[in-house]
C-alpha cells in the first residue's frame, strides 16, 4: 500500500507520497517517476517520503516551504527521528538511487551528491495539516508505469509533429520571400546611367 499526501505550500497542489512498510519502499525505490525527489531523515531508520515534482519544478530550487512540509513528514515517520530535535533529512532525485545486490530491504546508496535540510523539532501543524489529505492506495507499480511512458511517448510525438508543422511553415514562407524576391528582380532591371538618353523621336525612330 501507498500512502498519498497533498501538500499547498508551494503555488500549486503537489503529490507527496511514501511506501507503508519497508516492503513496499523496494517497489517504490525501483518504480519512482523521473521528475521524483526522495527523502530520508539521515542516519536514521524512517520512511522513505518521495515529492512528485510539477512541471517546471527543478530539485535544486524546491520551495522552501514545499521542502519542509516532506522534512516533516519524514520525520514524523521516523521511530527515532521523531523523538529527536536538530534532525537532518537528506534529499534527492529518485533517479539518483542505487540499489546493490547485497543492500537490506529499504537501503539505498547515491550515484551522486544529495542536498540536506535542516530539521530543528517537529511541527504539528504542518504534519496534521498533511495527514488530513492522506489516502491509502493500492498501486499497480507496472501498469502505472506502462501508462505513464505510453503518455510521455504521446506527448514526444504530439511536441515533435508540432515542430515539425511548424518548421515546414517557416520553410514555406521563406521560399516564398525568396520567389518575391526573384520576381521584383525580373521586372526591376536597374538603368545605366550612362547610356543617351532618347527622345521621343528617337524612341519612335529606334522602335521602326
Amino acid at each position: 500500500m501507498v500512502l498519498f499526501f497533498s501538500s499547498t505550500a508551494a503555488n500549486q497542489p503537489v503529490t507527496i507520497y511514501m511506501g507503508k512498510d519497508k516492503v513496499e519502499n523496494e517497489d517504490l525505490i525501483k518504480y519512482a517517476w523521473p521528475q521524483d525527489v526522495w527523502f530520508h531523515v539521515d542516519k536514521l531508520s524512517s520512511a522513505h517520503v518521495y515529492l512528485r515534482m510539477p512541471d517546471g519544478m527543478n530539485w535544486e530550487a524546491i520551495p522552501q516551504p514545499l521542502l519542509i512540509d516532506c522534512a516533516q513528514l519524514v520525520k514524523a515517520n521516523s521511530i527515532e527521528g521523531n523523538k529527536k530535535d536538530d534532525i537532518t533529512v537528506i534529499y534527492t532525485p529518485a533517479d539518483n538511487l542505487k540499489k546493490q545486490g547485497d543492500m537490506a530491504v529499504g537501503q539505498v546508496a547515491f550515484h551522486n551528491d544529495k542536498r540536506v535540510v535542516h530539521v530543528a523539532k517537529r511541527e504539528n501543524p504542518i504534519v496534521n495539516r498533511l495527514n488530513k489529505t492522506k489516502v491509502e492506495k493500492q498501486v499497480d507499480h507496472e501498469q502505472e508505469r506502462i501508462e505513464r511512458v505510453k503518455k510521455e511517448n504521446a506527448e514526444k510525438r504530439a511536441q515533435a509533429a508540432q515542430k515539425r508543422k511548424e518548421e515546414a511553415e517557416v520553410a514555406r514562407q521563406r521560399a516564398e520571400e525568396k520567389a518575391a524576391r526573384s520576381y521584383d528582380t525580373l521586372f526591376n532591371v536597374e538603368e545605366d546611367e550612362d547610356a543617351p538618353k532618347l527622345t521621343g523621336k528617337a524612341i519612335e525612330e529606334d522602335f521602326m
